[in-house]
């Protein structure tokens, strides 16, 4: 069958840049793996494609050879093989039988191995590193949702050289002559070659003559930035979100880490939270819960009335539908769970103490189910 374009396989114009190629090759990865598409058999050649394409577009030298030879750069006995010189890369065979493996982001296991990979693996090594966030809301917030601006003390491109590193700018920087740019070096060993990291540029594939006094040559410095990040409603404890590209940046000019947030919900001193449910304890005068009537009670957006029912015991259970929390996953909103415990009057009057007497000399076991059937079986046990 014939190969389709590289480019076309992921979805990307000839003139993106590297990190256009990684996104979109992610994003097409996880469509094809073939742990989301069992006995798909196109799935699974389509995730191999896309495993194939990577590899060479994320190669600065094999790039060039394929948008200069197209597929024939990389047949056997072509002076333009991608390989180097001498009409094929030996490594070849090993790559096709380990292609799209344990590398993680498009590169074969035996890259991986061997240290191989060329401009991808130069551009991880400059990559910033990820931050964490830790952020407190309140359960207010967790149901209506809320955007927070963040202080993120981080290291930023160093405005003198423009992240170059140079202290002349980008115009300073020259790709490493041992390296050709790739920040890898190429040793034999026998019949056997093996790429190591250019020990003239590190692995960055680019020197520098005379590094930038502000940062030393790194291309950053120590600095902080504002970002505003929309907290969903729902928002679960130390749940986590991620703010592309707000990490530390990059060095030399490498892409910055992301920003990882950690949601922290503030314990509320009248509801509990159980997912998308809320729980609360309500006091029901012993008068009302003798009664019955109309009780109000909290929610997070106001009163609401629950009835109560005549006689109502201590630790009855309420359900208001659709009084709790939104949830992440689903349209539906959780309820609130309303326990009531009866409260009895302290500090009674001469007058209050008299009514309450003639009031429970007036009553018989039969208004009080619980205690009746309690004393009985109590009789039962000591007769035993």
């Amino acid at each position: 069958m014939e190969k389709r374009d590289y480019y076309e396989v992921l979805q990307v114009s000839r003139d993106a840049d590297g990190n256009t190629i990684k996104k979109s090759y992610r994003k097409l990865a996880v469509q094809y793996h073939p742990d989301k598409n069992p006995d798909d058999s196109t799935a699974e050649e389509k995730f191999k494609e896309l495993g194939e394409a990577y590899e060479v577009l994320m190669d600065d030298q094999k790039r060039a050879a394929y948008d200069r030879y197209g597929h024939r750069a990389f047949s056997q006995g072509t002076g333009a093989s991608a390989g180097g010189g001498f009409g094929g890369d030996p490594f070849d065979i090993f790559r096709e039988v380990f292609k799209g493996g344990g590398g993680g982001a498009g590169g074969s296991i035996f890259e991986e191995f061997f240290g191989g990979g060329g401009a991808g693996r130069a551009e991880r090594r400059k990559r910033g590193s990820d931050l964490r966030y830790d952020l407190q809301i309140t359960l207010e917030e967790v149901e209506t949702g809320v955007e927070k601006e963040l202080k993120i003390e981080r290291l930023v491109e160093c405005e003198s050289c423009e992240g170059s590193g140079a202290d002349g700018g980008r115009a300073d920087v020259r790709t490493c002559t041992t390296c050709g740019g790739v920040g890898q070096v190429i040793t034999s060993r026998g019949f056997f070659q093996v790429q190591q990291t250019c020990p003239d540029c590190g692995g960055g594939g680019e020197s520098i003559s005379n590094p930038c006094h502000q940062c030393d040559g790194e291309g950053r410095v120590d600095g902080s930035s504002r970002i505003k990040l929309k907290i969903p409603a729902g928002m679960i404890d130390s749940g986590r979100l991620r703010s592309v590209g707000h990490g530390d940046a990059g060095m030399k000019g490498g892409s910055a880490g992301d920003l990882y947030v950690v949601v922290h919900v503030k314990k509320h001193e009248i509801f509990e939270r159980d997912e998308s449910d809320l729980f609360c304890e309500v006091p029901l005068p012993f008068t009302l819960a003798a009664l019955g009537g109309e009780l109000l009670v909290p929610t997070l957006g106001g009163k609401a009335s629950i009835k109560i029912p005549a006689g109502t015991q201590t630790n009855t259970s309420f359900r208001l539908r659709e009084k709790g929390l939104p949830s992440l996953q689903t349209t539906r909103r959780g309820d609130l769970i309303v326990n009531v415990q009866v409260e009895v009057p302290v500090k009674l009057s001469k007058q209050q103490e008299k009514l309450l007497n003639e009031f429970a000399e007036s009553i018989t076991d039969k208004n009080h189910p619980v205690g009746e059937g309690f004393f009985e079986k109590a009789k039962r046990f000591f007769k035993g």
